[in-house]
C-alpha cells in the first residue's frame, strides 16, 4: 500500500510537468514566464474525452476554450435553418483538430457567448480546459500575466477574424464565377433556342 502511494505522487509530478511543458509550448502561454506557467497549471481543467463523446454542442453557452494535449476532435457545424439532429457528428465537417491544437477562445472573449459548432472526440483526447474565470483570475491576482494571455487571445481572435474573412472572399468570388457561368449557359442556350 505504501509502494502505491509513492507511486501516486511520482505520477502526479510526472503530469504535473508535462503540463507545465505543454503549457510553455502553447502559442496563448508561450510568453509566460516558469513562475506564471506554474501558477497558470494550478488553474486549468485537464479531462479526458472518449471516442465519439462531444466536448460541447452547437448552441451551448460558451464558458472558456480547450487546448488538445493528445487526441484529435472533430468541430462539425449544424445547419441552423434545418432540423436540429440530436447526433453530434451528423452536419458539416469544419475541420479536424489534433496534438497542440486549441478551439472555442472566443468564448474567453465574448460575452454572452454560444458556440458556433459542435467539438466532438474522435479519438481517446486529453484535453485542458482554461475557462473564463481562470482568466479573470489570473487578471485579479497577476495583471501582468493576465496581460500577456489577453493580448496573445486577442492575436489569435485577429488571426481568426483574418482567415474567416480571406475565406469569406474566396467563396464570394467563386460564387461571382458561377453566376457569371450561369448566366453564360442561360445566354447560350437561349441563343441556339
Amino acid at each position: 500500500m505504501i509502494q502505491n502511494l509513492w507511486e501516486n505522487v511520482l505520477r502526479r509530478r510526472g503530469r504535473e510537468s508535462d503540463l507545465f511543458h505543454f503549457l510553455k509550448k502553447s502559442f496563448l502561454f508561450q510568453d509566460l514566464s516558469h513562475q506564471e506557467v506554474e501558477f497558470l497549471s494550478q488553474l486549468v481543467h485537464v479531462r479526458n474525452y472518449q471516442p465519439g463523446e462531444p466536448i460541447f454542442r452547437q448552441g451551448d453557452s460558451g464558458v472558456g476554450m480547450y487546448l488538445i494535449v493528445n487526441g484529435s476532435v472533430d468541430i462539425v457545424m449544424h445547419d441552423p435553418a434545418g432540423e436540429a439532429s440530436n447526433e453530434p457528428n451528423e452536419g458539416i465537417f469544419i475541420t479536424r483538430l489534433e496534438n497542440g491544437d486549441f478551439f472555442g477562445e472566443l468564448s474567453l472573449a465574448e460575452e454572452p457567448s454560444h458556440r458556433s459548432a459542435t467539438a466532438l472526440s474522435l479519438a481517446k483526447s486529453t484535453l485542458v480546459g482554461f475557462f473564463k474565470p481562470d482568466l479573470l483570475q489570473v487578471v485579479q491576482r497577476n495583471p501582468s500575466t493576465g496581460n500577456k494571455i489577453v493580448l496573445r487571445l486577442a492575436e489569435i481572435l485577429g488571426r481568426r477574424l483574418r482567415e474567416t474573412t480571406d475565406k469569406v472572399t474566396e467563396l464570394y468570388t467563386e460564387l461571382e464565377q458561377l453566376k457569371t457561368q450561369t448566366k453564360g449557359k442561360k445566354s447560350e442556350k437561349h441563343l441556339t433556342s
